[in-house]
Order: structure tokens, then sequence, then C-alpha cells
């Protein structure tokens, strides 16, 4: 598997702008990966039949470390259980996928580094899906069905190079860079909401709703004028008009009237809702925009050109 004693793979981190939720069944949504990622390191050990794993997070500190059997790939010892068997479950489907996979090898030690906080949402999982994918040398997608499931643009911004425009068509993923460099850039601010959303809970709410024929449609649309937008006050309109619709549709209260009632811009929840990051546009200076957010309590506050890839 390894040609090489040792592999690195780096995998970016993602935000969804538009099309959220409707993205699962083909709306056509406006994805940027993020400059923040995770680095996966694999490595040859001579004489082992032994996989040995270390997950480090942002601030260099061991969150996980687990060994596993080569042979079944089940735990021999790990540090967290619940993250032991998701790996293991993970492994096997990549055997599934390529059964040569650690066959005929030594053993392996694996190391990860992340470069965001775990509990920002931005992508801890698909960049996992992602980098063990290209080392097992199987289909990501593929491999993010047999796991996590979703709809893959998590995938695609992992080994994007720019923007892409996504779009998931009987079940199969399609994208394009695309550029998405608006004038007003420097007016857009992440803000994160201080809470993890868990993405699969968020899908299972959305499959049980009822939805009107039209709104793949509708939301294809909106992502390609956002797309299009050279003026701050339309792209603010665009989005409130996403917002508005998405709630409607999905009988989610928007972000803006739980918590920024009073802010002079527009406030949008990125991915899915209740929880992870917010995007804000604002007419005023940097710093009274970050000063509203902080005395609100949001203390995560990061302009668009450090938080996507440029």
């Amino acid at each position: 598997m390894l040609k090489n004693k040792k592999q690195y793979i780096h995998a970016n981190g993602k935000l969804l702008l538009s099309s959220e939720y409707f993205v699962l069944d083909g709306a056509l949504a406006l994805a940027l990966p993020t400059s923040k990622g995770q680095t996966f390191t694999f490595e040859n050990i001579a004489h082992s039949d032994l996989i040995s794993w270390k997950s480090f997070d942002e601030k260099k500190e061991l969150w996980f470390e687990g060994i596993f059997a080569k042979q079944n790939f089940e735990a021999i010892e790990t540090s967290n259980l619940g993250v032991s068997n998701r790996l293991t479950q993970i492994l096997n489907a990549c055997r599934e996928l390529n059964n040569s996979f650690l066959k005929n090898e030594n053993g392996i030690a694996v190391e990860s580094h992340l470069t965001f906080p775990k509990n920002w949402g931005l992508g801890t999982s698909s960049t996992l899906i992602y980098s063990v994918a290209q080392w097992a040398e199987v289909d990501a997608f593929v491999l993010l069905e047999k796991t996590f499931g979703g709809s893959g643009y998590d995938i695609a911004c992992a080994g994007a190079e720019k923007n892409i425009l996504y779009s998931k068509i009987n079940e199969v993923a399609e994208w394009s860079n695309c550029e998405f460099n608006p004038p007003f850039k420097n007016q857009l601010y992440f803000i994160f909401s201080g809470k993890k959303q868990n993405s699969r809970e968020g899908i299972s709410h959305y499959r049980k709703m009822d939805k009107k024929e039209g709104l793949v449609t509708n939301f294809s649309l909106y992502t390609k004028r956002i797309l299009g937008c050279t003026e701050l006050s339309e792209f603010e309109e665009l989005l409130d008009q996403h917002e508005d619709l998405v709630s409607v549709t999905l009988h989610l209260q928007k972000v803006k009237d739980l918590y920024f009632k009073d802010f002079w811009g527009s406030v949008k929840s990125l991915g899915a809702w209740g929880g992870d990051f917010v995007l804000a546009t604002s007419d005023r200076s940097e710093e009274e925009t970050r000063k509203y957010f902080n005395e609100k309590g949001f203390e995560v506050f990061i302009k668009y050109e450090d938080l996507i890839l440029p």
C-alpha cells in the first residue's frame, strides 16, 4: 500500500455557503474549502503487525491514541472507545473496497494533526475520510457513504484547490472550481456559535420534512446569483432570502432572530443549522463589528481571508 516508507496527506476543512440541506437532493451549492484542515502521516513500521494511531489537536496536544490489530482492525488499546470503534469501521470499509489494503505489509504508524479546534465543525470527519481514502487507494465518496453519510461536498472540499460549485445528482457527486472573490470580501466575517452541530442529526431532521417541488431549483438559482454578486447590498438581500426560505421550509428559527436581532448586517447559518459557524456581513469597521459579536459572548471572530483557502 505505502509505496514509500512515509506518506503525507493534507485535507482542507470546509464551509457550505449556500443550499445547506437541499444539496442532499441535488441543489447546486457553493462550498468554501478552508485554509485550516488536518494533515496525516502514514509510516511503515518494520517487523510489526499492529497499527499505531495518534491524533493531535491544534495545540499539538494528544487527544486520541490507539493500537489496532492489522488483521481485523479491532482496537487492542484505546484512549476512547467511541473513536476507536469508528476507526475500526472505517478501516474495515477500506478493506471491503480494496481487499489488498494492509494485507501484505509491516505495521503502520498513523499521526494526524488538526489546525482548527475539534469543536469548530470544519470537517474533523471529512478530512479523516478523505485522507484515509487516499492512503487506502479507495473512492472517498464511497467510503463516506459506508461510514458517516452525507452529501459529500465536504469530501470535495478536502482535496480542492479553490472554491467549488457542488451538486449530487442520482447519487453521483459533481463539482467544478469556481471564482468566489467578491469585491466586498473584506466585509465578510465568520463567527463560531460556540457549539458543534451534529450533521447527521440535521440531515435526519431534513429527511423527515415534507418539501415542496421546485425548492432544489430555487436554491440552485440562489447559489448562482450569490456567486455573481458584486455589491454587498445585493449579497445581503440574497442571504436574507435564502435564510427565509430554509426557515419556512424546515420550520427552523433563523440564527439572526435567535441571537443577533439588533445586528445591522446579514447573518447566515452555514451547513447544519443550530451550531458551528455563521457568516456575517458588515458595512462598518472590523473593530466595531468584532466588538458587537464579542459583547454578545461570541469570541471566535475571523475575517473571510483568514479562514478561506486563497
